[in-house]
């Protein structure tokens, strides 16, 4: 009987564990120049269109660390932002497993949290907004950065897994949208 109850109360022990977890949020900063456009669809596009012409990031880490900070986002906005749930598992799942690509491309810490990256790649952002390159790199230290993160932002390699997961993810969106399923909440 007391193995019993032990046994049960170990299960609860496990299932509050379990139910405690919190989910992940991640959240992009106000950005003036898109009013009140919606941040992820706006990510989703441009993370697509960034990662699929790389050429187009070469020599501007300011841009490479808009479209990083957009993966971040997305990796947790699609997983877990209910208004989601008609996209593929398939594109979600992309986005998590080309995590690892793109953080090793800049040299990001495997196991940082999602809105310390979108933190620090937004001050990236706003440092070059303020041409000021030494706050760019002050933004990119370790241990959340491996030393030399600018450089590697400003010259990023191909990233194959990232662009397709960025390429579905857009062709979900758009799907999603032609069925109609969201009505105006797309515009």
């Amino acid at each position: 009987m007391i193995a019993r109850r032990a046994g049960l109360l170990a299960g609860f022990a496990v299932l509050a564990g379990c139910a405690t977890t919190p989910t992940p949020v991640a959240t992009l900063p106000f950005d003036p120049a898109l009013g009140f456009a919606d941040p992820a669809r706006q990510a989703i596009i441009h993370t697509a269109y960034a990662f699929e012409t790389p050429g187009s990031l070469s020599g501007r880490p300011w841009e490479a660390a808009q479209a990083i900070q957009e993966a971040e986002f997305l990796a947790v906005e699609l997983n877990f932002g209910p208004r989601w749930i008609e996209m593929s598992p398939l594109a979600k799942l992309a986005f998590r497993q080309a995590r690892p690509e793109w953080r090793a491309a800049v040299g990001i810490d495997q196991a940082a949290e999602p809105q310390a990256v979108i933190d620090a790649m937004t001050a990236v952002r706003y440092a070059y907004g303020a041409q000021d390159t030494a706050a760019a790199v002050a933004a990119l230290q370790p241990p959340l950065v491996a030393a030399g993160g600018i450089a590697r932002l400003s010259d990023l390699p191909p990233l194959p897994q990232t662009a397709w997961a960025a390429t579905m993810a857009q062709r979900e969106m758009w799907r999603i949208q032609r069925q109609g399923s969201r009505g105006n909440n797309w515009q």
